[in-house]
């Protein structure tokens, strides 16, 4: 039984992987298809916010603390009229889109799973759950433990006799950009991963341009983040690391070349 069960297997592959280059849906259906996956996830979106925003100024509090423990007083300001009704307004929306990307990716992968080889699907799955989980542990690293430091600094290094106020709206702007970045930046290990399984790159071209990439980390962190030195490294460092490790993952996808470094 052992013996038939292992040579059903690559059959079945085979007449999957058939089946899919057989299998062609005309451009229209493609476009009803893309579509219909934009609709749920823009309802889901939808059906997230009303909630969220119901919290939107308790949240608000949550993702302010790390700045609020050192502005004098614990108070933010509101420069615009409409600033305390837009601002929570918009923290609604944009954490109804992050509290829906699982369901967002996995509309997105609806759409290209039909398309994908066997293989392909056993390798898009992991890496599926596990960008979902890497972007999260981004904003999770912004939030505990850069938000913290970088406040910190900048409230260190105020000039004497000027007051730190910040304005509620610009704040939001700020850590909207970090946490986008951090979790983007914790994409690289599957970002590596999948250049080694698709052939474009090898894990020993990319480990031979170690260099470039470690420049680049500090150029891309210079671009998002604030002008300051604490903030640069945070994102940098932990980059050129996740880097490191994408490379060691994409061994994986291909086992048979030999390393070289």
């Amino acid at each position: 039984m052992k013996r038939a069960g292992k040579a059903v297997a690559p059959v079945d592959a085979k007449a999957h992987d058939a089946a899919v280059d057989q299998h062609e849906m005309p451009f229209l259906d493609h476009l009803l298809e893309l579509r219909s996956r934009l609709l749920r996830a823009l309802l889901a979106v939808g059906v997230l916010f009303f909630p969220i925003y119901y919290f939107a100024n308790d949240i608000y509090e949550f993702v302010a603390a790390p700045l609020m423990a050192h502005l004098p007083g614990g108070n933010m300001i509101a420069t615009e009229v409409a600033s305390p009704f837009l601002t929570p307004f918009k923290l609604a929306a944009f954490a109804s889109f992050f509290a829906a990307i699982p369901y967002l990716l996995h509309q997105a992968w609806g759409f290209v799973a039909p398309g994908l080889y066997l293989r392909e699907k056993r390798f898009a799955l992991p890496l599926l759950a596990s960008s979902i989980l890497l972007f999260y542990l981004g904003m999770a690293f912004a939030y505990y433990a850069v938000f913290p430091l970088v406040f910190q600094f900048f409230a260190g290094v105020t000039p004497e006799g000027v007051t730190m106020m910040t304005d509620i709206n610009r704040y939001l702007d700020f850590v909207l950009k970090m946490f986008f970045a951090f979790g983007v930046a914790f994409e690289v290990p599957v970002a590596t991963f999948l250049l080694a399984l698709s052939g474009l790159a090898t894990p020993q071209g990319m480990a031979r341009k170690r260099p470039y990439v470690i420049v680049g980390c500090f150029i891309i962190a210079m671009l998002l983040t604030p002008p300051d030195v604490i903030s640069q490294l945070l994102l940098a460092l932990p980059t050129w690391v996740l880097f490191e490790a994408g490379v060691a993952l994409s061994r994986l996808a291909r086992p048979g070349e030999k390393r070289e470094e």
